[in-house]
């Protein structure tokens, strides 16, 4: 007999507790922790990369391949992991993940590690995708935005310690026979996954459950096939990477941002994303269904993920270089001065989420949060050549707390929808954020090298004269960020407080309910 997918269903990470429980948040969080922690940590190694494999030219496409490959496969996975469930294709993510990285340590070229990365980035997607919704497989509504800050503390110290771990395995990692020499310690910001990673995928294997969520298809051979949404997914995938690449290229000025390459690229995607919003409002089972939109609270989670990467990155990439540019520090003290805005992001997200848990009250938790990251951003666009590094600092807590809070919003979007769509929503919302980390380098970027004369864009200044403009254009960036935070704190006035059950039943909001039935429901469980 059908059962339609919007009847309650006894809350599958009940199941879960003690030993088992303890195995599956780690692994998960491991698993986080190294795919965070895979975009900090080749940076510091790229010197000597090149020094061995050659190809300068090729140099950014290291780092391109892997968040091309990721950004294309979390839409995907988000709504397949609803249909058949999480527990393989987290695995599988794992798994690819682990086979990349150690591929892209044996590489014996440029083109083969650009190869490797990208495998790498299509098993870090898949992660990406699925650890925040087995989470929220995990827990009931009411505990959710509790283990939902871990996302940030992971976050944090992967921000905190991967430049400076890549370093020292670049330096320091151990020589083994003829498999890694003096020139190729690099090699170990590859390896070093390995044996993480086999940890979390055997606590994965043998703790999680395979029926951990609620799913909308079974699986019956080829009638199952038919009902995955494939043309979607192409576009999908198709659309991303000519966005990602244009976003990427002009940021990068590799291409000007008027050039045929840059403006062809963003044209096609914007082309390709209006022909998939058509081709999702007909598809059987529609790997984005547009009626998630609907849906007050989970938009403005969506929106508020993508501000929040915006400025994270804005602040993150402009910082160091006006405590370098303008503030004459040395790089390693401006490592060291950047270490409080990582350190208060952790603060944030770990105040945010047991808050949110205590005091069902999501809403204020986000506007004071909002409120505290435009004071520090605030301050920080007031900041001159004058500016004492204490109060450098102390800017920088504000901006990093208020940011941090905005950890806990994921787990307000799965709250306001049905748990048998909680995959393909955690996956729109990770999605937007990855574009939001993107799109605030492009912006933020574009307004700085916009607003520098005399090669200020291809060097840091000298003269006290070259000081002062370098500090103006910075300003006009930190200005841009500051827009951001406006954005996001009046978004956050938009937000409800959705009705948290402690029932072991699925939590589904009135508003959930009401946005789902604006459209023909989905496909029912058979």
């Amino acid at each position: 007999m059908a059962k339609n997918t919007l009847e309650t269903h006894s809350h599958p990470g009940s199941r879960l507790k003690g030993f088992a429980l303890a195995s599956v948040i780690v692994a998960l969080m491991l698993s986080l922790f190294l795919e965070a922690l895979d975009q900090t940590i080749v940076g510091t190694a790229m010197p000597r990369i090149i020094a061995e494999l050659h190809g300068l030219d090729r140099y950014t496409w290291v780092v391109t391949a892997y968040v091309l490959a990721s950004m294309t496969m979390i839409p995907i996975v988000g709504k397949l992991s609803d249909q058949f469930g999480r527990k393989w294709f987290l695995l599988g993510g794992t798994s690819l993940f682990l086979v990349g990285s150690l591929l892209a340590g044996a590489s014996q070229t440029m083109n083969q590690l650009i190869i490797f990365r990208a495998l790498q980035g299509l098993g870090a997607g898949i992660g990406m995708a699925l650890i925040a919704t087995v989470l929220g497989d995990l827990f009931p509504p009411e505990e959710r935005a509790k283990w939902g800050s871990l996302f940030g503390i992971v976050y944090g110290i992967s921000n905190l310690f991967g430049p400076t771990l890549g370093g020292w395995l670049t330096e320091h990692g151990p020589l083994i026979a003829n498999l890694v020499a003096e020139h190729s310690r690099w090699r170990w910001v590859f390896y070093i996954n390995l044996p993480v990673g086999l940890i979390a995928v055997a606590a994965l294997l043998f703790f999680l459950p395979n029926q951990l969520s609620v799913r909308t298809s079974e699986w019956n051979g080829w009638g199952s096939v038919r009902r995955v949404d494939f043309l979607g997914s192409l576009i999908s995938a198709v659309a991303t990477i000519c966005l990602m690449l244009g976003l990427t290229w002009g940021s990068s000025r590799m291409y000007a941002w008027n050039s045929f390459q840059v403006m062809g690229l963003i044209g096609i995607s914007v082309i390709l994303f209006i022909l998939f919003t058509f081709v999702e409002k007909r598809a059987e089972e529609p790997i984005l269904p547009l009626s998630l939109f609907h849906n007050q609270t989970f938009s403005m989670v969506t929106l508020l993920s993508m501000l929040q990467m915006m400025v994270l990155m804005g602040l993150s990439l402009y910082l160091p270089l006006f405590l370098q540019g303008v503030l004459a520090v040395s790089p390693t003290m401006a490592g060291l001065v950047m270490t409080p805005l990582s350190i208060s992001m952790v603060l944030g997200a770990m105040l945010a989420g047991p808050l949110v848990s205590a005091l069902k009250r999501a809403r204020i938790i986000a506007i004071i949060g909002a409120a505290v990251m435009v004071t520090g951003c605030l301050l920080i666009t007031l900041m001159t050549i004058e500016t004492n590094l204490f109060l450098a600092i102390v800017f920088m807590i504000l901006a990093g707390i208020g940011t941090g809070t905005f950890f806990f919003l994921p787990t307000l979007a799965q709250n306001a929808l049905p748990q048998s769509q909680l995959g393909v929503g955690t996956a729109a919302t990770r999605y937007l954020g990855q574009l939001g980390a993107t799109l605030g380098i492009a912006i933020v970027g574009t307004v700085v090298s916009g607003s520098m004369t005399g090669g200020l864009d291809q060097r840091l200044p000298t003269t006290l004269a070259e000081k002062l403009q370098f500090a103006g254009a910075l300003q006009h960036g930190f200005i841009a960020v500051l827009i951001f935070t406006v954005i996001a704190l009046l978004a956050t006035f938009f937000l409800k407080d959705i009705p948290i059950t402690t029932s072991t039943e699925e939590a589904i909001s009135e508003e959930a309910n009401t946005a789902l039935h604006q459209e023909p429901a989905q496909t029912p469980v058979n």
